[in-house]
């Protein structure tokens, strides 16, 4: 009888904004720590800010950490904490590139580019954890069931991992 091999680790995205504070750097880094210790991989966009102390977080734990960077390589400065960066040269598109490469995202703080990526999520129907992000409500103020609120990075991680949708 053949074995079937061990199922890839899920990849969660994180986004959030360039510019932290220590809260949100360190809550950003804790993300990133739990989703390495759950087994899961780390993809962000590559740059500062919460996807630095993300990945940062993954990779002190022990896990992968993969930036979808908007840029060419010389034009983009990716953060020393990746393991594997890819060059999109595609600008803020790569929010789409990073948001349908993970099976959940989690919003740690953000701005309009952090808006855009969750509004990209939902709309492909991928979970979205919010921690410490913007507050968000549908437009027809139905209740949105792929959305989530945590208050702690392990319970956002949690999250993320119980709502992810399938992948192989």
């Amino acid at each position: 009888m053949t074995e079937m091999p061990e199922p890839a680790a899920p990849p969660i995205a994180v986004i959030g904004g360039t510019s932290t504070n220590a809260t949100i750097a360190e809550l950003a880094c804790a993300v990133g720590r739990e989703i390495a210790n759950r087994g899961g991989v780390l993809i962000c966009g590559g740059r500062g800010g919460v996807m630095e102390h993300s990945a940062r977080g993954a990779r002190e734990a022990g896990g992968t950490a993969i930036g979808i960077l908007p840029g060419r390589p010389g034009e983009d400065t990716p953060n020393i904490y990746l393991q594997h960066r890819i060059f999109t040269g595609i600008g803020q598109a790569r929010n789409q590139v990073l948001v349908l490469s993970a099976v959940a995202v989690i919003a740690v703080s953000g701005g309009w580019g952090t808006l855009s990526e969750i509004a990209l999520a939902l709309k492909h129907r991928i979970p979205v954890v919010l921690l410490s992000s913007l507050e968000i409500r549908p437009p027809d103020g139905r209740d949105e069931p792929l959305l989530f609120q945590s208050q702690t990075p392990v319970e956002a991680v949690a999250i993320a991992f119980a709502n992810a949708r399938r992948f192989s």
